[in-house]
C-alpha cells in the first residue's frame, strides 16, 4: 500500500495529543520522515516518538523541505505563523495539511484560498470538528429530514480557560494568554464550533453579536451570543463562554428544533445523540468521540490516492474565519453584519446588511 511520506512542522501539544495518536493509526497510510520545531528539544522528541534518528530533527523547516523527500507537511504553528509558513511551503509546490484558521485577516486568507490551484498542490485545513463522527450524524439526521423542518436550534459553550491556564494544556501556552490575532478565544477556540454549526446548516446570510467587554487579552469579551440566519432559511444562536462552568448536568448543549422533533447533543465528548419526536419516541445514536483527528488524515490519504476530495478546502475554512471577523465586527459596531454574500467567495469583505 502507498505511504504518504509527511514531515512535521511545529511539535507542540497539537501533534503530541491530537495528530500523532491519528497517525498511530494510520501507519499502514502514512510515513513520518522528519520533525521540525524552532525548539530543537522538542524536534528531537518528536523525532524519538516517531521512531526516528536525531539527524531528522530540524529547527528550520526550509532546510528540512530542502533536504528531505516529501509529499505533504502538517503544520501546527501559532495562528498567527499558518499563512506565512503554508504559503512558504505552497511556493516549493509539497502538498499541505494545516491547522486552522487560514489567517488573521480576510485579505491573507483569500490569497491562501487561491494556493492549491496557483501551485498545482494538495491543501487540507485540519478542523476537526467538520470531521467529527456527531456532527456529521446530526447533518445526516437533518438532511433525511428526521425531525421535519428545521425551525431553529440552540447551542452554547463554556469552558474556564483561566483555570486551564495553570494546567500543562493547551490554554498554558503563551501565545494563547497573549494572542497576537483578533478575538483571542472567539478565533482560536469559538471558531471550531462555528465550524461545526456551519457544517450542520450552511452557509450564513446575517448574523447579529453582543460581547460582554472585559480587560482580559485571551478574549476581549466575557461571553458573546450570536444571533444567525442561514440562507437554508433556519436561524439560531450560539453562546460562547470560555470563563466559566456551567454545573448543570444535564448540560445546556446543542438543541436542534424542529417541526417533528428535536435533536440534543451535550457535548462533543458523550458519545450520544439523542433524537426525540414529537410522537413521543426517541432514538439515541452512538458515536466516537474525537474521531476527527483520525478522518480528517483519513480523507487527506484517500484524496492524496485519489479515492475521495478533500471535505476541508481552504475555500471552506475560509467561510468560518469570516464568520469569527464579522462576529467582531457585529458586537464593534452593534449592527446585523451579511458573512456569505455569495456561494463562491470573490472578494474579502464583510459588508453590513
Amino acid at each position: 500500500m502507498q505511504k504518504v511520506k509527511v514531515a512535521i512542522i511545529g511539535c507542540g501539544l497539537a501533534w503530541e495529543r491530537l495528530h500523532y495518536p491519528a497517525y498511530q493509526e494510520l501507519q499502514d497510510k502514512y510515513e513520518i520522515v522528519a520533525c521540525c520545531d524552532i525548539d530543537k528539544n522538542k524536534a528531537i522528541k518528536a523525532t524519538q516518538v516517531a521512531g526516528l534518528g536525531q539527524d531528522k530533527a530540524y529547527t528550520d523547516y526550509r532546510e528540512m523541505i530542502n533536504r528531505e523527500s516529501l509529499d505533504a507537511v502538517d503544520i501546527m504553528v501559532p495562528i498567527e505563523d499558518n499563512f506565512p509558513v503554508a504559503e512558504d511551503i505552497a511556493q516549493v509546490g509539497v502538498n499541505i495539511i494545516c491547522e486552522k484558521p487560514l489567517a488573521t485577516n480576510l485579505e491573507d486568507a483569500l490569497e491562501f484560498t487561491q494556493f492549491a490551484d496557483m501551485y498545482k498542490i494538495k491543501i487540507m485545513i485540519a478542523e476537526n470538528f467538520r470531521y467529527n463522527e456527531e456532527n456529521n450524524i446530526i447533518r445526516d439526521l437533518i438532511k433525511q429530514r428526521k425531525i421535519g423542518d428545521v425551525v431553529y436550534f440552540i447551542s452554547n459553550y463554556i469552558t474556564d480557560f483561566p483555570k486551564d491556564m495553570l494546567g500543562n494544556t493547551f490554554a498554558a501556552k503563551e501565545w494563547r494568554q497573549h494572542p497576537d490575532f483578533p478575538g483571542g478565544r472567539l478565533l482560536d477556540g469559538a471558531i471550531h464550533n462555528l465550524a461545526g454549526i456551519r457544517h450542520i446548516f450552511g452557509a450564513i446570510d446575517n448574523l447579529h453579536a453582543f460581547g460582554q467587554p472585559q480587560e482580559e487579552d485571551y478574549m476581549p469579551y466575557r461571553s458573546a451570543h450570536i444571533n444567525m440566519e442561514f440562507k437554508s432559511g433556519v436561524i439560531g444562536q450560539f453562546s460562547y463562554f470560555p470563563s466559566g462552568q456551567e454545573a448543570q448536568r444535564p448540560l445546556l448543549g446543542t438543541r436542534i428544533f424542529g417541526t417533528e422533533g428535536m435533536i440534543y447533543l451535550e457535548e462533543r465528548k458523550s458519545g450520544i445523540v439523542n433524537v426525540f419526536y414529537n410522537n413521543g419516541s426517541s432514538e439515541q445514536i452512538p458515536f466516537k468521540p474525537k474521531r476527527g483527528f483520525y478522518n480528517e488524515l483519513l480523507n487527506f490519504y484517500k484524496d492524496f490516492t485519489l479515492q475521495e476530495s478533500i471535505s476541508v478546502a481552504p475555500e471552506v475554512e475560509f467561510g468560518d474565519l469570516k464568520t469569527v471577523l464579522a462576529i467582531l465586527k457585529s458586537i464593534e459596531e452593534k449592527k446585523v453584519v451579511k458573512v456569505d454574500e455569495v456561494a463562491k467567495v470573490q472578494k474579502p469583505s464583510i459588508t453590513l446588511s
